[in-house]
C-alpha cells in the first residue's frame, strides 16, 4: 500500500492529466485514508469505512485516465470495470460478484511478484544449476561444471540451444467446470487438474530455448517452487479486503431512464446487485470468502442523458463524495498537447524520429490544433481530449505517409499547415460530422 501524501498523489496525477483539481484531490484523500486506517487500533480500524466517490463529467475530460494512473500509484489490488458489461443475476452474462473475484486475482499477482522478489537470489542460483545440468548433464565432474559455469557467467554460451523441463501450467484438463454464460460458476466444483497434478507430483513439459532466454523461464519456475501458495492466497485476500480499489466506469449507462420500461428494468437489476457489494457483503471465491466492507469504490459517468438522481437512492447514499469534472477549454487542450508526460506532440516527434525525420511544431501551430479541437467539440459532438487524436492524425496524415522518403529532413507544422489540412473540414459542419 502506497504511503504518498495527498499533495504527492496530486502532483503525480498532474504529470498526466491537465486540470480537474477537485477530482484529483478527492481520489488523493481517499487513497491516503487507506493508509491512515492501517495506523489505527484494530477495534477502530474495523469501524472506519471508505468514503466511496462518484465522478461526474463529460466524456474525454480525464475520468478514466485518473483511474488508470491511480492504479499504478496505489500499490494495491485495483480493478477497473465497465458497468455495462454486467447483467442482473439470473440473466446470461457476468454478474457483479465477478468484480471481487477479479480483484482477488489481481491481489494474488501482486503478492506473488513481491514474494518472488524476496527469493530471486536463491531462484537464480537454482536456475544456474539447471542450465548446467542441461548443458553438461547432472553426472558431469565438478571440474567440467566449473569450467562451463565460468563460460555461462561470461555470457559465452548465451546463443546455445538447450532443452529444459518446466512445470506444465496450461493445457490439459480445464480447471473445474465453467458453465457457459456464468463465469465464476465453477466455484466449489472439484478442480480436476489440481487434483491430478498433486497426485502425479506435478506435470512437466520439455521446452527448447537458448541459454539466455532459459534464465527467465527457470527463475520463475524455481521461484514458484520456493513460494507457499496458501500463504500467498491468504495475503492476497487480506490485501483485497483492506486495500482493494474498484473503479466502475460508465455507471450512468445503468441508471434507469424515466418510464422504467424494457432494458431499464435490467439496468436497475445491476444497480440492485451492486448495492450489497458497495454496502459490504461476503463473496465466495475459489480462494475463500472475501468481505467487501472496506473495498473503496470509485464510480464515474458522463450523465449526459440520465442524472445522478436516476440511480437507486440506496446506491446514491453509498457514493457520498460527489466530484464534478469540468469541460476542457482551449487553454486545456494546449496544455494537453505540450505539458503532459507523454503528450501527443512528444509521441509524434518520437515516431517520426525513427524515420530520421525531425518534426517541429510552432507556437501558432499548437494554438491552431487546440482551436480546431475546440471548434469541432462545440459544433459536432463534445468528446473532450479524444478529439485531439482525430485532429492530429488528420494533420499529420501526409507527413506520416511520406516520412520514409524524407529521412534527414526537418518538417515544420505551423498554423498555415494545420488550416491547410483541416481548416476547410472543420468549417464545414456536415463534412466534419463524418470525417473528424
Amino acid at each position: 500500500m502506497t504511503n504518498f501524501s495527498p499533495r504527492e498523489i496530486v502532483s503525480e496525477l498532474d504529470r498526466y492529466i491537465i486540470g480537474q483539481h477537485d477530482a484529483k484531490r478527492a481520489v488523493a484523500i481517499a487513497l491516503r485514508n487507506r493508509w491512515r486506517r492501517h495506523q489505527l487500533e484494530p477495534d477502530l480500524r474495523d469501524e472506519v469505512m471508505p468514503k466511496n466517490i462518484l465522478m461526474i463529467g463529460p466524456t474525454g475530460v480525464g475520468k478514466t485516465e485518473i483511474s488508470r494512473r491511480l492504479a499504478k500509484l496505489a500499490g494495491a489490488p485495483f480493478v477497473k470495470v465497465e458497468a455495462t458489461k454486467f447483467t442482473e443475476v439470473g440473466y446470461v452474462g457476468r454478474d457483479v460478484e465477478q468484480i471481487v473475484r477479479d480483484l482477488v486475482e489481481v491481489g494474488i499477482g501482486l503478492v506473488r511478484e513481491k514474494k518472488r522478489a524476496e527469493v530471486t537470489a536463491k531462484a537464480h542460483a537454482n536456475a544456474e544449476e539447471r542450465v548446467l545440468d542441461a548443458l553438461v548433464g547432472a553426472t558431469a565432474s565438478p571440474a567440467t561444471r566449473d569450467s562451463f559455469r565460468k563460460k555461462l557467467r561470461g555470457n559465452e554460451l548465451d546463443d546455445k540451444e538447450i532443452e529444459i523441463d518446466v512445470a506444465d501450467t496450461g493445457g490439459g484438463m480445464p480447471g473445474g467446470f465453467e458453465i457457459p454464460g456464468m463465469p465464476g460458476a465453477n466455484i466449489g466444483v472439484l478442480n480436476l487438474s489440481e487434483m491430478f497434478g498433486k497426485a502425479m507430483g506435478g506435470r512437466t513439459k520439455k521446452v527448447k530455448t537458448t541459454v539466455k532466454d532459459s534464465y527467465k523461464i527457470l527463475i520463475d519456475d524455481e521461484s514458484d517452487k520456493l513460494l507457499d501458495n496458501e500463504q500467498i492466497q491468504r495475503e492476497a485476500i487480506r490485501s483485497a479486503e483492506n486495500d482493494g480499489i474498484v473503479f466502475i466506469d460508465e455507471i450512468d449507462k445503468i441508471a434507469a431512464r424515466d418510464g422504467g420500461m424494457g432494458a431499464g428494468v435490467s439496468r436497475e437489476g445491476v444497480q440492485r446487485d451492486l448495492l450489497p457489494l458497495v454496502e459490504g457483503t461476503t463473496v465466495a471465491t475459489k480462494y475463500g470468502p472475501v468481505k467487501t466492507d472496506h473495498i473503496l469504490f470509485i464510480a464515474s459517468g458522463a450523465f449526459h442523458v440520465s442524472k445522478p438522481s436516476d440511480l437507486l437512492p440506496e446506491l446514491q447514499g453509498r457514493l457520498p463524495i460527489r466530484v464534478e469534472l469540468r469541460a476542457l477549454t482551449k487553454e486545456d487542450f494546449r496544455r494537453i498537447l505540450t505539458e503532459t508526460e507523454a503528450s501527443l506532440i512528444r509521441q509524434y516527434k518520437a515516431l517520426m524520429a525513427t524515420e530520421s525525420v525531425e518534426l517541429d511544431f510552432t507556437e501558432d501551430g499548437i494554438d491552431a490544433l487546440a482551436d480546431v479541437a475546440v471548434q469541432l467539440n462545440a459544433s459536432v459532438e463534445n468528446i473532450g481530449a479524444r478529439r485531439l487524436q482525430t485532429v492530429m492524425e488528420r494533420v499529420l496524415d501526409e507527413i506520416s505517409f511520406e516520412a520514409p522518403d524524407k529521412g534527414g529532413n526537418r518538417l515544420l507544422v505551423d498554423a498555415a499547415y494545420v488550416h491547410k489540412h483541416v481548416g476547410a473540414l472543420a468549417a464545414n459542419t456536415d463534412l466534419s460530422r463524418y470525417i473528424l
